[in-house]
C-alpha cells in the first residue's frame, strides 16, 4: 500500500482545511445554539462558494456534477471535513444523501436518476434513508416490520421508522420494506423511493438526541407510513434485493463515517493540546501540560488516532482492491476501533477543558453527546466484534491460521 498522496489530493485537502478553518468554524457558535434556520442562508452561500472552487460533491460521479474522487481520496476529504459538523453538508457529501447517491447511481433506472439523482447531487433537494424501526433491532437489517404490498401497479407501504436522518425537509426517502414475506430472509425486503409529499408519509417528530432535537438537515425523524401508495416504478433495483443493496451502501459508508470521526478526533486532539499548553494551574506559571497524566493522555490519543487512521485507510484500499466482501473483517474492525478511539479522545479533551468543556462555548460537548451514537449506528460494536470473532474462529477449523490482510 502506497501512503504517498498525489499532488491533486494534496492541494484539495489544503484548500478544504483552509475553508473549514476560515469559513465554517467561525459559524459554529451559532450552530451550537440551535439556530439552524438562521444559518441556512449562510450555509447556502458557503455551498455556492464551494461550487465556484470546484470542490463540490467530491465523491459523486463526474457526469452528474461531482468530482468523482475514488474511495481512498474521498476518505482523506471526509477526514478534513469532519473537523466541523457542517463540513460534509457544505461540500455536498453529507449522509444520508451520499449513500443514497451511491445506490441510485448503481441501481436506479434512467428515469430515477434524472428525477432524483441529478438534483440530489446538485444540492437542489435533500433525501433521507428509512431502515431503522422502533421495535426491531437496528443491527439486524433482515428483521423488519414495515411492509410494501403490491396492489396492481402500486406498492402500499405501512410501518413505522425512526432515526431517519435529515427527513425534516427531505424531498424523498429510500424506504426498506418487506415485499416478499415468504422468501428466504435475505431476499424478503426491497428498497423503494418514496417522495415525502406522498399521502400517508407522515413525519411524526424530530427525535430529541441527548436533549437536542435539531431541525432541518441536522435532525433525526420518526416517520409513520400509513397506506402510503407509490408506483412500482419507484422500486430501486430488483425486488427482494434490499439487503444486498444495503450492504453495498454500508461498506463504503463506514469508511466515510470512520474518516469523519477521525476528523473529529484530530480537532479534539488539537483542542486538547492547545488547552494543555495554555491553561495555567499554579502561581509559578505551570500549565496542565506539565502534568504527567496529561502527557500520558496526549501520547495515548496520538497513538490511537494514528492506529485507527491507518486501519481505516487500509480498509478503504482493500475495498477498492478486492471489494467490500473480501474486506468485511477490515470494515467491521474499523467500525468499533474508530468509534471507541473517538470516545476516548473526545472524553480526554473534554476533561482537560474542565467546566468549559461541559458548555457549548466549546465544541467538545456537542461532539460528546452527538458522537456517542457512533458505537451504536451502522451496527453496534458488539455485533461487529462477534461477527469478526466468528469468522476468525472458523478459519482455525481448517488451517489453524488467520491471515491479516
Amino acid at each position: 500500500m502506497d501512503f504517498s498522496l498525489s499532488d491533486k489530493i494534496t492541494i484539495i485537502i489544503e484548500m478544504i482545511d483552509e475553508f473549514v478553518e476560515n469559513e465554517l468554524i467561525p459559524l459554529e457558535r451559532e450552530y451550537l445554539t440551535g439556530s439552524y434556520e438562521k444559518l441556512i442562508p449562510v450555509l447556502d452561500e458557503k455551498r455556492n462558494l464551494v461550487k465556484k472552487m470546484e470542490l463540490w460533491a467530491p465523491n459523486h460521479p463526474v457526469e452528474y456534477g461531482g468530482m468523482g474522487l475514488d474511495l481512498m481520496d474521498h476518505a482523506l476529504v471526509s477526514e478534513a471535513l469532519g473537523r466541523s459538523p457542517m463540513g460534509h453538508y457544505v461540500f455536498g457529501c453529507q449522509a444520508p444523501d451520499a449513500g443514497n447517491v451511491e445506490i441510485i447511481h448503481k441501481y436506479g433506472t434512467g428515469k430515477q436518476k434524472e428525477k432524483y439523482l441529478r438534483p440530489l447531487i446538485d444540492g437542489k433537494i435533500r433525501s433521507c434513508f428509512s431502515m431503522t424501526e422502533v421495535d426491531m433491532p437496528g443491527s439486524n437489517p433482515v428483521m423488519l416490520e414495515t411492509t410494501a404490498v403490491r396492489e396492481g401497479n402500486d406498492y402500499v407501504i405501512n410501518g413505522q421508522k425512526w432515526y431517519s436522518t435529515a427527513a425534516d425537509g427531505a424531498d424523498f426517502s429510500i424506504v426498506m420494506a418487506v415485499t416478499n414475506p415468504d422468501a428466504q430472509q435475505y431476499l424478503r425486503a426491497s428498497m423503494i423511493i418514496v417522495p415525502s409529499s406522498t399521502p400517508g408519509f407522515n413525519r411524526v417528530r424530530n427525535i430529541p438526541v441527548m436533549g437536542h432535537e435539531g431541525s432541518g438537515y441536522f435532525s433525526h425523524s420518526e416517520i409513520l407510513f400509513q397506506s402510503c401508495r407509490v408506483p412500482v416504478e419507484n422500486l430501486l433495483g430488483p425486488e427482494g434485493q434490499g439487503f444486498v443493496i444495503a450492504q453495498d451502501r454500508l461498506g463504503p459508508g463506514r469508511i466515510h463515517h470512520c474518516m469523519r470521526w477521525l476528523g473529529i478526533c484530530k480537532r479534539s486532539f488539537d483542542l486538547l493540546c492547545t488547552r494543555a499548553n495554555s491553561r495555567v494551574i499554579s502561581p509559578d506559571g505551570k500549565t496542565l501540560a506539565s502534568k504527567q497524566i496529561i502527557q500520558s493522555w496526549i501520547a495515548d490519543s496520538a497513538a490511537e488516532i494514528q492506529a485507527a487512521r491507518l486501519m481505516t485507510l487500509h480498509a478503504a484500499w482493500m475495498i477498492e482492491k478486492e471489494g467490500a466482501k473480501t474486506a468485511r473483517d477490515d470494515i467491521s474492525m474499523i467500525k468499533f476501533t474508530v468509534a471507541n478511539t473517538l470516545q476516548h479522545v473526545i472524553d480526554r479533551a473534554l476533561q482537560v477543558h474542565g467546566g468549559l468543556g461541559m458548555t457549548d462555548d466549546a465544541i467538545l460537548a456537542f461532539f460528546y453527546r452527538h458522537e456517542r451514537a457512533a458505537r451504536i449506528y451502522d451496527g453496534a460494536d458488539e455485533v461487529h466484534k462477534m461477527s469478526v470473532a466468528k469468522r476468525i474462529l472458523r478459519s482455525y477449523e481448517g488451517t489453524n491460521r488467520y491471515t491479516f490482510t
